[in-house]
């Protein structure tokens, strides 16, 4: 527990963090997440984001040592894609059970299940997350990792994140750390060059990630590794040799990008591939730091030629949506890189943008909102339920942009939503990713059922019809009377 108390304050003190660094010693110690109530998890506990961070690698397996439900909690908890294996997509757990803990078998349980895992699947590395409750009894992950890896000759890699070190952030670094400590740097590829980037903070949600490599495929860019979007271990594992990199989420991997680049000179920059002005200006500064890192200049003109001919395709295929979507009004419950970054994408097609949330951005991404809407009144850290309701039902938006937890607040406001979280179904990053996300919002709005659910039913319309609706004591009479009204609409009987 002493190696994970030192790790936990070397995360906090993020060097790599403009506003950690304007903290004195004593703010630094206490992070950047708000205080949490005893028992609760602040939207994900340090496993589940560790979990996060990690599951994406494909090839690996991911084992889980302690209760059956934790792992159920976490599998499968986001919507990143794979071209290729599957093994992350299966479950592993050592499903301790209370006989295991008080007979002490823990250990000897998870070196059984490594073994097991090995056998049947064989896969390049096996990485182990342990629990809260294997953390609390003192079951030594890392020994017994160290001895499996010596043993089956194969990479076994432990995640110390337990879930009550703290929130889903933590976990996000805590994750990062791991890399650095047991993957990253372990293998040696014999074919690095002077074009091989990494991106960091990059989970291809929806294969998304697929939009956005074909144009660094035009480039001649190679992505040594893409961390963790549809990664492989031995890209990661060699993923110290890049050139430059391109950090896409700085608050679940900045202390990666920052020591990647103290340890093996690999520069980075924050960015975002959502819009079409921020993907041009990715390409654009991920060219530039490779020049910076001794490739060719020429790169630059075709960066810009790409640009020039990606971004005419882009903007004559949204000049059709723009008459339909000029001055729509979008309110985006979402956080993050895509507080500001889906914010810049929407205001350049003529979207208004009536309220962006902020409960997980950055201080920097909060500043980039500032510029991009000219103020802060159209941010919010977290609104009520009951708020966004009210907003939604006065017809103050147009159409809601958030997750899955708040689309049946806006289907009872009677108003359009459309995912834009990591469950969603399209993908939005890239140019192309760009007139999905505009293709998408349209259809939405312009869905001619939101016409139909906002109309007064008939028969508050007709008072004699809810009088006899009223009226009738069994669902053979209310039957009769609904049937007899059955096709009929609010223009059939006048006004309200």
């Amino acid at each position: 527990m002493s190696s994970l108390r030192a790790k936990i304050q070397d995360v906090f003190n993020e060097p790599a963090c403009e506003n950690n660094r304007g903290k004195d010693a004593k703010a630094r110690k206490e992070g950047c997440s708000k205080p949490l109530t005893p028992g609760a998890a602040a939207g994900g506990c340090a496993f589940d984001g560790a979990k996060i961070v990690l599951q994406p690698i494909t090839d690996v397996a991911h084992l889980v040592h302690g209760p059956l439900a934790c792992e159920g909690n976490s599998w499968d908890n986001r919507g990143t894609a794979s071209s290729g294996p599957t093994l992350w997509r299966t479950s592993f757990t050592t499903d301790l059970t209370e006989l295991d803990v008080v007979m002490g078998q823990g250990e000897r349980k998870l070196f059984k299940a490594i073994h097991e895992v090995k056998e049947a699947y064989g896969p390049p590395a096996i990485f182990v997350y342990p629990t809260c409750l294997t953390a609390l009894i003192g079951d030594d992950i890392e020994a017994v990792c160290k001895r499996a890896a010596e043993k089956f000759g194969l990479a076994v890699v432990p995640v110390n994140a337990p879930g009550f070190v703290g929130s889903k952030n933590l976990g996000n670094k805590l994750a990062g750390e791991a890399l650095l400590e047991h993957v990253i740097g372990t293998v040696e590829p014999d074919d690095a060059g002077p074009y091989d980037i990494n991106i960091l903070g990059e989970f291809n949600l929806s294969g998304e990630f697929w939009l956005v490599k074909p144009l660094l495929d035009r480039l001649g860019i190679r992505v040594r590794a893409c961390i963790p979007g549809d990664a492989r271990y031995l890209d990661i594992a060699g993923a110290h040799r890049a050139r430059a990199a391109m950090m896409v989420c700085s608050t679940a991997l900045i202390n990666l990008a920052r020591k990647m680049d103290e340890r093996w000179d690999i520069p980075f920059f924050e960015g975002s591939f959502y819009g079409i002005t921020d993907t041009s200006d990715a390409l654009r500064n991920i060219a530039e730091l490779l020049v910076k890192q001794g490739a060719d200049p020429e790169i630059l003109g075709r960066t810009e030629a790409l640009i020039a001919e990606e971004e005419a395709i882009a903007w004559k295929k949204l000049a059709a949506y723009r008459p339909r979507l000029e001055g729509k009004r979008v309110l985006l419950n979402t956080g993050g890189v895509k507080s500001w970054s889906v914010v810049h994408a929407l205001m350049e097609i003529g979207i208004e943008i009536v309220g962006t949330s902020v409960k997980k951005s950055t201080v920097e991404d909060k500043e980039r909102i500032k510029q991009i809407l000219k103020n802060d009144n159209h941010m919010f850290e977290q609104m009520a339920p009951r708020e966004l309701y009210a907003m939604l039902s006065e017809r103050k938006a147009d159409i809601l942009l958030s997750g899955g937890r708040t689309q049946f607040i806006a289907l009872k406001a009677k108003t359009p939503w459309l995912d834009i979280n990591q469950e969603r179904q399209h993908p939005y990053a890239g140019y192309h990713g760009m007139v999905e996300l505009v293709r998408q919002i349209d259809l939405a709005i312009h869905n001619p059922i939101w016409r139909q659910v906002r109309e007064p039913a008939p028969w508050d319309c007709q008072p004699a019809v809810r009088q006899e609706l009223s009226r009738t004591k069994n669902e053979t009479a209310t039957l009769q009377v609904v049937q007899e009204f059955a096709g009929t609409t609010a223009d059939d009987f006048g006004e309200c």
